[in-house]
């Protein structure tokens, strides 16, 4: 009788050794992992995103839209991940939305959230189409519901980039 793929018999894994485990050494960490003090939770803007953060950093979330298809599209790119065409630009957002989904973390050990659980970790629609991946802030666990109305506003730490959240 044959089994698996095509063997007969037990399967065999290589030559068995006896003695202690040992378990290596893990390698270093290489020269571009982040510090123990790195923050998991902000961007690193460049040339393209750096208008986004501007208007962020002003209280507005600003969108991308494409001339092509007329789509609005978020996270920022430089071309229409609907139709493909790079005749885009950016618009303010009206900065609305609905709750699509959450999940309420209690744990997290990278900084800084590990001080801020539990917190709402969250996916909304925004009323100009896109879906978002957020955080609900200032709302009770037991408030949320899905379809609820959101508004933005912005996290931000002395020294870094305002994040949008939302809020009921």
């Amino acid at each position: 009788m044959t089994t698996g793929l095509g063997t007969s018999g037990p399967a065999t894994t290589g030559p068995v050794t006896t003695g202690p485990v040992t378990t290596p050494a893990p390698a270093p960490a290489p020269a571009s992992a982040p510090a123990a003090s790195s923050r998991y939770d902000l961007p690193e803007p460049d040339a393209f995103t750096r208008r986004y953060w501007d208007a962020a950093a002003e209280g507005h979330l600003l969108l991308r839209r494409c001339r092509a298809c007329g789509r609005a599209h978020h996270y920022p790119r430089e071309f229409c991940p609907h139709c493909w065409s790079e005749d885009v630009h950016w618009e303010r957002a009206s900065g609305r939305a609905t709750l699509y989904t959450w999940s309420v973390v209690h744990r997290n050990d990278l900084p800084p959230f590990g001080g801020r659980v539990p917190y709402v970790a969250a996916v909304v629609d925004l009323v100009e189409g896109p879906r978002m991946m957020t955080e609900v802030v200032e709302c009770e666990e037991s408030a949320l519901t899905i379809g609820m109305e959101l508004r933005v506003t912005f996290r931000q730490d002395e020294g870094y980039e305002a994040v949008p959240v939302f809020r009921p």
